[in-house]
């Protein structure tokens, strides 16, 4: 004797074809699982992954603290600081802030300087590394491709003063080891330190020693990745080296290539202050001084903090609309972006 059916079976009458029609049990684990509290589903993935929230909790706290928390004195921008009456005491200025800086017969000289040296180190330090990567990735020899990696990567490692301290020992216009060459030969030296001509030279190639082996690593990594399967089938359509690295390398490290792009851009109004700083002197005021240096002066030297931070906020704001835009593109050209 046949029983009926339960709700429990798992599988139905047949169909018109003969074939059983299946209970659409994943639907249904579905909609239990919607129909759970957010309380419920937190404490379940608790339960699960308890392990890897705690590893977020330290660099969720140091966010929070540093830079999150840290936003909402932005708010001395529209205000005219006073450190007698604090923060929020201060009186409002609206926008005036904004508009001594725009107004400033500075502000073209100090974008543009910003600019172009940004775009000239952006434009740099992009290819380079991708260049040094793939090098190495054709060296069949391993000691010597751990020896130049080692050689590359190390000075990543050099503070920046100690690099600008190399910098001035190796082109002081009298004393400097190049001084000292040109010397050597009969040559006049240039003014590597003084002349406003070659400051944005100087920055940005010490800039390229420095990071290079650093960013290589990045790009290794993602060839690493890549399929062997691919390689193999380079190698049996007989391609040579040049046509495995142009159809096979760079396709595979193009995502990675074009985040890097994207974040290097995104900063390009944040270039480093230190060794801009550093390596400027009265004589070459003309090309160093970048919108990080004249914030430092007006905010620390003449602790005028309200158009300090007012033209912070201005740097930050074209930051992060370079960002978004060069994401976007990036994401109509590639295919890939941030998001």
């Amino acid at each position: 004797m046949t029983s009926a059916p339960t709700a429990t079976s798992v599988t139905a009458a047949p169909t018109a074809t003969g074939q059983p029609k299946p209970v659409r049990a994943a639907a249904t684990r579905t909609t239990l699982r919607r129909k759970r509290s957010l309380g419920q589903r937190w404490r379940i993935a608790w339960k699960r992954h308890w392990q890897l929230y705690l590893l977020t909790i330290l660099p969720l706290a140091y966010f929070v603290i540093f830079k999150y928390i840290p936003i909402s004195n932005a708010i001395i921008a529209f205000k005219d600081y006073s450190p007698v009456l604090g923060v929020w005491g201060s009186p409002w200025t609206g926008w005036t802030n904004f508009q001594l800086f725009l107004q400033n017969p500075q502000f073209p000289t100090l974008l543009s300087n910003t600019l172009i040296l940004s775009g000239y180190a952006v434009l740099a330090s992009f290819p380079i590394p991708i260049i040094l990567a793939l090098a190495l990735n054709e060296v069949r020899h391993r000691w010597f491709q751990k020896t130049v990696q080692l050689v590359t990567y190390a000075p990543y490692f050099i503070s920046t003063v100690v690099v600008v301290s190399m910098l001035i020992l190796i082109m002081a216009p009298r004393l400097g080891i190049l001084s000292e060459v040109f010397g050597f030969f009969g040559v006049p030296s240039p003014d590597f330190l003084g002349d406003p001509d070659y400051f944005r030279h100087v920055y940005v190639w010490s800039d390229v020693w420095q990071t290079a082996g650093y960013s290589a690593v990045i790009y290794m990594a993602a060839l690493s990745g890549i399929d062997p399967s691919l390689y193999e089938a380079a190698k049996v359509d007989g391609a040579s080296r040049l046509r495995k690295i142009w159809h096979v390398d760079i396709p595979g490290i193009m995502p990675t290539a074009m985040i890097v792009l994207i974040l290097s851009v995104g900063n390009i109004m944040a270039i480093g202050f230190e060794k801009a700083f550093l390596l400027q002197n009265p004589l070459n005021l003309g090309q160093s001084e970048i919108i990080a240096t004249y914030v430092y002066k007006l905010g620390i030297l003449n602790a005028d903090f309200g158009t300090a931070t007012a033209v912070g906020l201005f740097n930050s704001v074209i930051n992060l609309v370079l960002l978004l835009v060069v994401n976007w593109v990036a994401r109509r050209v590639s295919g890939s972006g941030l998001w």
